[in-house]
Formats: structure tokens, C-alpha cells, sequence
């Protein structure tokens, strides 16, 4: 997939987010006020909060798609960590205000109405967010997009805390028909102390997985295995690397290194050796920016840092040494 069909698919995926948070909001506003269940209209929140963190993705993928430019010379990737943080202390903001409303609740219980369309429109919830958080991980995993994956984890825990309310309701619509004249109202706040309590659980999850590269945190050290593998594959033209530096910016990666050569390889020589390493550096890792410095090695001034990276076998190096 190359970058522009991925960032039209991005941006169409983040648009089907909004569409379908638009939707649940406002059935369980409708069915929630109806009934009185704090917990649905706690869901409703939750579903507002995803609209809004919908509405941050679907922005962030646009802008980060676009070229660096001479303010930006590195991109505008970093757009969607930033989105993915916001989106993270949104969902600690809703969290709180359903501990609230549920928490007050306790004190000032209420009767519940036609359970029945709550357990319903819970599973329909349940149903709809499972079916598009699917596709957003799908789209944030193929793109390798901070604030789709975000999002997704979003519906990912909406469709757990739907199905958690859908529970206790179910359980209230059951126990009040099998024992009648007895009420199980407080079942319901409880149930949204819960859906609280996994939303905080994902905020903590969003904040590192988003934050973590606004702090220029090096790449994985899977990635870092690759690139050093794809380096040590060309021995014996290249004869050792050092100085490796790796970060990442939205989807978008930048990595430094510098390479040692035989002192008497020509440039045009080390120029396609360099080009060939960052052709398959890109294939391995795309949206990647790579940064190569070369440098002569005949292995016989070798310093700590050379040393721990040296492809060099031990007696070249001695036989350098000795020249």
C-alpha cells in the first residue's frame, strides 16, 4: 500500500468512527433518559467521549499525512500522539463524571423503566463498536497509526463496558421478575462505578502507548534488531557500525547510524551500499527516514564503541593492528 491510498483509508475509517458514535449517542441518551438508568446515560458519555476522540483521530490523520515543509522538516507525525494523549484525558474526565453520577445515585436511588430497551440497545452498542473498532485496528495496524489504534481501544472498551452494563441490567430485569416487590436499582450505579473503572484502565494504556514518542523514546527493540541485522548482512562491505539512533514520529520513523568501510572503497562504492541498506531498512520499516554517515575502518583504531559493534574476525583486526 503505498502512502497516499493508506492516508485516504485512514481518513475514511476515522470517518466511519464518527458516524457510528453519532448514532449510539444519541440512542442511549433516548433510552437511558427514559428509563433512568445511570449507567446507560453513563454510556452515553462514554459514547460522547468517543466521538470526540473520533472527531481528534479524524483530524490528526489528515494533518499528519501531510509532507514536511521548512517549519516541519520532520513531518507533522507527531500530530497523533498528541491526539492520542488528548484523547486519553478525555476518557479520564468522563470516567470521572460517571463515578459521580453513579456515586449519587447510591444515595438517591431511582426505579428503573422498560429494562427490557436498555439490555437491548446495550447489545446493539456492543454489536456497532465491536464491528468498527475491528476495522479501525485493522486500518491503524496496516498504516501504522497512533490515533487509529487509539481510537479503536476506545470501542474496544466501550463495547466491554456495554456489555458489563447490558449484564446488570439483565440481572435487574430478571431478579425483579423472578422476586417481585423487591428492587435491585443499586445494581445499576455499580455496574457504571465498573464502566468507570476499566475507561480509567484504558486512559493509562492510551497515555503511555501515545505519550511514550512524544518524548523521542527509540524505537522497539525488535525494530532495532531488524535494522541491525540488515546492516551486519552486508559484511564484508561493511565493516562495523556505531552511533545508532532511532526514534518515531506518528507512523513515521527516523533512525541515524554511522557505517564503517574499508578506507580504500571508492564513494561511489559506499554511496550504493548506503542507498541498497536504506532501500531495505524502508522495506522492512516503511515510512521510514534514514539517516546514514560513513566512515573509513581498517579495524586498527578501534574504540569501546566500535568494539561492540565490530564485524571485523579477530585476526584482521590484529593484522591491522600490526601494519
Amino acid at each position: 500500500m503505498d502512502k497516499m491510498q493508506g492516508d485516504r483509508e485512514k481518513i475514511k475509517v476515522a470517518r466511519l468512527s464518527i458516524i457510528s458514535n453519532s448514532i449510539l449517542i444519541v440512542a442511549k441518551l433516548v433510552i437511558g433518559t427514559v428509563m433512568g438508568s445511570v449507567s446507560i446515560i453513563s454510556e452515553a458519555a462514554h459514547s460522547g467521549v468517543d466521538l470526540m476522540a473520533a472527531v481528534i483521530a479524524f483530524v490528526s490523520v489528515k494533518k499528519s499525512g501531510k509532507p514536511a515543509d521548512r517549519e516541519h522538516p520532520y513531518g507533522h507525525g507527531k500530530i497523533e500522539n498528541i491526539s492520542g494523549t488528548v484523547e486519553a484525558v478525555l476518557i479520564l474526565l468522563a470516567a470521572g463524571w460517571i463515578i459521580y453520577e453513579a456515586v449519587m445515585r447510591f444515595f438517591h436511588p431511582k426505579p428503573l423503566e422498560s429494562v427490557g430497551w436498555g439490555v437491548g440497545v446495550m447489545f446493539f452498542s456492543c454489536l456497532v463498536n465491536l464491528a468498527v473498532s475491528s476495522r479501525l485496528f485493522k486500518v491503524g495496524e496496516k498504516t501504522d497509526s497512533v490515533a487509529l489504534k487509539a481510537d479503536a481501544w476506545h470501542l474496544m472498551t466501550d463495547v466491554y463496558t456495554s456489555a458489563g452494563v447490558m449484564a446488570g441490567l439483565a440481572v435487574i430485569w430478571i431478579a425483579e421478575a423472578v422476586m417481585p416487590g423487591r428492587h435491585f436499582h443499586w445494581i445499576d450505579p455499580l455496574a457504571a462505578i465498573a464502566v468507570a473503572l476499566l475507561i480509567i484502565h484504558a486512559a493509562w494504556t492510551l497515555t503511555i502507548q501515545s505519550a511514550r514518542d512524544l518524548l523521542d523514546v527509540a524505537l522497539p527493540p525488535g525494530e532495532k534488531a531488524a535494522i541491525t541485522h540488515i546492516i551486519a548482512s552486508r559484511y564484508p562491505d561493511v565493516h562495523g557500525w556505531h552511533k545508532l539512533t532511532t526514534r518515531k514520529s506518528g507512523s513515521f520513523r527516523f533512525i541515524e547510524f554511522h557505517m564503517l568501510v574499508d578506507p580504500k572503497m571508492t564513494v561511489d562504492r559506499s554511496h550504493t551500499i548506503t542507498d541498497e541498506i536504506y532501500a531495505m531498512i524502508r522495506e522492512r520499516l516503511p515510512n521510514a527516514t534514514v539517516n546514514i554517515h560513513v566512515e573509513p575502518c581498517d579495524g586498527s583504531r578501534c574504540d569501546e564503541e566500535c568494539l561492540g559493534t565490530c564485524m571485523l574476525p579477530q585476526e584482521e583486526r590484529d593484522r591491522s593492528r600490526c601494519r
